[in-house]
């Protein structure tokens, strides 16, 4: 099954209150939210909120850094380490992990292969643990200029390098139609090698049936591939209330039988 997870870093960002979103959330029929860091995060009251309100914390943003350089490595296993028990208390499986901007003067194929050798070093750690990492490329052209890893076809090359069932893709279906388009295919041919979706239209970033994706087509393609996870709604609302942005992507969720 996909299940939709609310973001409530950028849906619900009229409340002020992050424990209150997490409600709000629920109250619109979201059975998982997800949030970026942990920093300045009530960790305990997220746990008691959520499960107070049956909602699963499907992800969160792990440790990140510059991972074409070597010198970050050792900082960013021990920050994985130390971020482990807060999955744990969560309930959490999957972690996000970005690699970074590129290193001025540095090759792109050494910058490729110096990330390889982090996520080598990553992976074992999140594995003992039982986790995933998900490692994410974000687009360059609009939103994350300056940012290494844009494409998924040079992630899913990382994935396939590092060869650990602890490291699978992010694959935000935003981004890579930014940057690479064909998105059914490169979805349903990569399934296996994906952990989580994130969800926004394009242009603007809002929510699904504002801009140019079918995300119908979209969650139809990946539900008929057999690909079962969490797609996160990463969207900033078009809308003054996030409760009056959420009727299509529902819609969607019940004809499709998502959860």
């Amino acid at each position: 099954m996909i299940t939709l997870s609310a973001c409530i870093e950028m849906m619900f960002r009229e409340e002020p209150d992050f424990l209150k979103r997490i409600d709000m959330a629920a109250d619109c029929g979201f059975r998982a939210v997800e949030f970026w860091g942990t920093g300045n995060k009530d960790i305990d009251g997220i746990k008691a909120r959520a499960e107070a309100r049956g909602v699963a914390v499907s992800i969160f943003g792990g440790p990140g850094g510059t991972l074409g350089d070597p010198a970050t490595h050792a900082d960013l296993v021990r920050a994985m380490r130390e971020t482990i028990p807060l999955a744990d208390k969560l309930g959490t499986k999957r972690l996000i992990v970005t690699v970074g901007n590129e290193i001025e003067g540095m090759s792109r194929a050494t910058q490729h292969a110096n990330i390889v050798a982090g996520l080598k070093k990553l992976a074992p750690v999140v594995e003992d643990a039982g986790l995933t990492l998900c490692l994410e490329p974000l687009n360059i052209l609009v939103d994350h200029m300056g940012y290494y890893l844009a494409t998924s076809a040079e992630a899913f090359e990382m994935v396939d390098e590092v060869g650990s069932p602890a490291l699978k893709l992010l694959f935000d279906i935003y981004h890579q139609q930014i940057t690479e388009g064909n998105l059914t295919a490169n979805l349903t041919r990569n399934a296996a090698k994906i952990g989580h979706l994130h969800v926004a239209d394009v242009p603007g970033r809002h929510e699904p049936g504002t801009g140019e994706i079918n995300y119908r087509n979209v969650f139809a393609a990946l539900l008929k591939c057999g690909w079962e996870g969490y797609a996160g709604l990463e969207y900033a609302p078009s809308t003054e209330l996030t409760q009056d942005s959420v009727a299509n992507i529902l819609a969607i969720r019940d004809e499709l039988g998502m959860g």
